[in-house]
C-alpha cells in the first residue's frame, strides 16, 4: 500500500459501544495498539472501529469488534471468552488476520486474471488440428507429414 497522509490509528478511530465506558477506552486502545501497523495503510477519516460487549463479566459475555474502512466491506469479529482481556485480545487478533486476508485476497485475483487470458487462445488451434487429423486419415500423402509434425 502506498503511504497515507493521515494514517489511521486505534487511538483516533476507536469508539466504545455498549458495555464499556469512556474510562475503559484508554486501556482498550492500549491493548489494540498492535493494530496500528495494519491500519496505517488507510486514511484516519475513512476508518472506524467500535468495540462492544454484551453481558459484561457474566458467563455468556460476547465481545464484538467492528471495523469500517471506506471502499471495503465491514469486518465484524466476535469472541465468547469469559475473561474480558482474553476476549479483547481474541477479537483484536481476528481483526488483524482478516485485514491481512483481505489484503492478500486482492493480489492473487488480479494476477489470476492476467494468467487466464492467454490460456484459452492456446487451446483452440489444437482442437481444430485434431478435427482435421480425423478428417484426413484416409486422405492424401501431403497431409501425412503435417499429422506427424503435430504429434511429434
Amino acid at each position: 500500500m502506498s503511504a497515507v497522509a493521515n494514517p489511521a490509528t486505534v487511538a483516533e478511530c476507536l469508539r466504545v459501544g455498549a458495555g464499556f465506558s469512556q474510562g475503559d477506552r484508554n486501556w482498550i486502545a492500549e491493548q489494540f495498539a498492535t493494530l496500528d501497523a495494519r491500519l496505517a495503510g488507510f486514511h484516519a477519516d475513512a476508518t472506524e472501529l467500535e468495540v462492544s460487549v454484551k453481558d459484561r463479566e457474566a458467563r455468556g459475555q460476547k465481545v464484538t469488534l467492528e471495523c469500517w474502512i471506506a471502499g471495503r466491506q465491514k469486518i465484524v469479529t466476535t469472541s465468547a471468552e469469559e475473561d474480558l482481556h482474553a476476549a479483547l485480545n481474541d477479537v483484536r487478533d481476528d481483526l488483524r488476520r482478516r485485514l491481512n486476508d483481505a489484503k492478500t485476497r486482492q493480489e492473487p485475483r488480479n494476477n489470476k486474471r492476467l494468467r487466464d487470458t492467454g490460456q484459452p487462445d492456446a487451446g483452440l488451434p489444437e482442437t481444430e488440428l485434431d478435427d482435421t487429423d480425423t478428417d484426413t486419415d484416409s486422405g492424401s500423402g501431403s497431409d501425412a507429414p503435417r499429422a506427424d509434425a503435430e504429434t511429434a
